[in-house]
């Protein structure tokens, strides 16, 4: 059994701007696809990216970049998903450590993977490592040096994606025996 991958792109994005991650998971055996999202508020998004889970919501991983992944998390916290990977989450504004975006992490009970480079002005790392603690099952992997965006080490994340996703998959089939 394959889950399928389902992502969100940044603020600035479209579908189109995730290829390079949907064609790199592709690649690892992992079926992905990307979903455009409305600008703006994220919670008019939501709808949007749910509308797209299809017939079995809790059988598919989602996820995304920035926005996408924002908008995707908030989705985890109303609905039961296989799993959740968040690319660049945005934590808080620049220059807003204070404001973090973290309310609803307490609702998501999927695992989750968080990929995110350790100077990346919309996650200060240090929140970040103290904010994971909320959720119930998470991951952190950082990278020295990167920012908002991992295309320079997209090879790397997009590794560590469908080893999750896989890892999700075996204990998906597991559980079904």
């Amino acid at each position: 059994m394959t889950l399928p991958v389902l992502l969100g792109h940044g603020a600035s994005g479209t579908a189109a701007s995730m290829r390079p991650h949907v064609e790199g998971l592709r690649r690892r055996h992992v079926e992905a696809s990307a979903v455009d999202l409305p600008r703006g508020n994220a919670e008019r998004a939501v709808p949007v990216f749910a509308a797209m889970l299809g017939e079995r919501p809790e059988a598919v991983v989602i996820g995304g970049h920035s926005y996408g992944g924002r908008v995707a998390s908030m989705l985890a916290a109303r609905q039961l998903v296989t799993g959740l990977v968040l690319l660049s989450y945005p934590l808080h504004r620049p220059g807003h450590p204070e404001s973090l975006r973290t309310e609803h992490w307490a609702h998501i009970g999927c695992p989750v993977l968080l990929l995110s480079g350790e100077s990346d002005p919309f996650a200060r790392i240090e929140l970040l490592r103290r904010s994971v603690g909320v959720l119930a099952s998470a991951e952190l992997i950082t990278y020295p040096g990167v920012g908002h965006g991992l295309l320079a080490v997209l090879d790397d994340a997009l590794d560590q994606v469908a080893r999750f996703v896989n890892h999700l998959a075996s204990s998906s089939r597991r559980r079904q025996k």
